[in-house]
């Protein structure tokens, strides 16, 4: 299934952007960055229960936030993409 994930992390202090980097990095391990904040992840929901263990553990839960939207398996029908950053698919390897 589809799963976004987005986050708002609090980066006033210097801990808050450690922060930053470390959700931004986890959430590499499992999706692909479609902006800033939002990274789209094709996992189960194992996994799925996994990353968002990881990244609570991360986050101050008294001044960041993390969302969830779990948009299922017939997710191609349901994004819609216009502008810049052409749309990757998620599900297929990546080759560099």
């Amino acid at each position: 299934m589809l799963v976004l994930i987005t986050y708002d992390v609090n980066t006033e202090t210097k801990e808050g952007k450690a922060r930053l980097r470390k959700v931004a990095k986890q959430c590499l391990n499992y999706g692909v960055r479609v902006q800033n904040s939002v990274f789209e992840c094709v996992m189960d929901s194992a996994k799925s229960r996994e990353v968002k263990q990881k990244l609570s553990e991360i986050i101050d839960k008294d001044k960041d936030s993390l969302r969830f939207y779990y948009i299922g398996d017939k997710y191609r029908t349901k994004i819609e993409h216009i502008g810049a950053k052409d749309t990757i698919k998620v599900e297929e390897p990546l080759i560099f």
